[in-house]
């Protein structure tokens, strides 16, 4: 029995289809790889023997707008910005208690990227019950990480903060758009890297707890909300004119006035 002929020519055009159509890979979502433990847990929910970090990326007192919103920001130098992109590690977490004990996380590597709101909140489990008073952290990946080949979890190259294995991770990223700045397309971009030496971008971040508390039991966990200001890689140390400053790809001089600010840009704003 013969086909019908419309049938024939309906499966034919399918397959001609299906041969020309081209097969397309999603862009990698951090929110699935953002620590390398794999404990990243954005719920509500938060269990004993668990401190949460949760960040809220901010301009000076203004909320953080990610992409092509308009000129809104401006530093010290004066100068008017927009932010595209905002992104950093925050590594080696340590946290002392009021005994003067300090207990460091194992295997402590968190990616944020302002981008994901996913990736701005991640839990640190396992730590031991006591009355914490102070936090230490890394702004960036440690030595020993940048030449320990390829990794995954949060420092997976797909994260787009890897440079080559012999220049190693970006530890923070910032780019945008300023009317000051001569490079084309008037834009701005700062990746800030360096593992060792004179020029490294590694900094290490003590924001104060004042008089506050993060409390942990076997059955309670405690919340450390931060603010994590992006116009402090501006001022500080050094005021960064966008006029002179702009472009920065490799670790120098500049990429460590801007990591030598950048250090003071986290604030506890609350524990709960």
């Amino acid at each position: 029995m013969k086909a019908p002929v419309f049938f024939i020519f309906a499966l034919s055009a399918s397959l001609a289809f299906s041969a020309c159509k081209k097969d397309t890979v999603p862009d990698p979502d951090p929110t699935t790889n953002n620590n390398s433990g794999g404990n990243n847990n954005n719920n509500n929910t938060l269990g004993g023997n668990t401190v949460r970090i949760s960040l809220k990326n901010m301009v000076g007192n203004d909320s953080m707008i990610i992409g092509n919103a308009p000129i809104r920001y401006q530093n010290a130098a004066g100068d008017s910005f927009s932010i595209r992109m905002y992104k950093y590690y925050i590594s080696n977490v340590k946290l002392t208690d009021n005994n003067g004990n300090t207990w460091s996380e194992p295997d402590s590597y968190h990616f944020v990227d302002a981008a994901f709101p996913a990736t701005n909140t991640f839990d640190i489990t396992g730590v031991p019950a006591g009355t914490y008073v102070s936090m230490t952290f890394l702004i960036g990946v440690d030595s020993a990480r940048n030449v320990s080949g390829v990794q995954s979890g949060a420092l997976d190259p797909s994260n787009g903060m890897f440079w080559t294995w012999s220049t190693g991770y970006i530890m923070a990223k910032l780019e945008g758009k300023a009317p000051n700045s001569p490079a084309a397309g008037d834009n701005i971009v700062f990746h800030i890297g360096g593992f060792s030496g004179a020029n490294s971008g590694l900094r290490w971040a003590t924001p104060s707890f004042g008089a506050s508390q993060a409390v942990v039991t076997s059955t309670t966990g405690a919340q450390i909300n931060m603010k994590s200001d992006a116009l402090k890689w501006f001022t500080g140390g050094t005021n960064i004119s966008f006029a002179t400053v702009n472009n920065i790809m490799n670790p120098n001089a500049n990429s460590v006035a801007i990591a030598n600010n950048y250090a003071s840009m986290f604030t506890v704003l609350s524990i709960q």
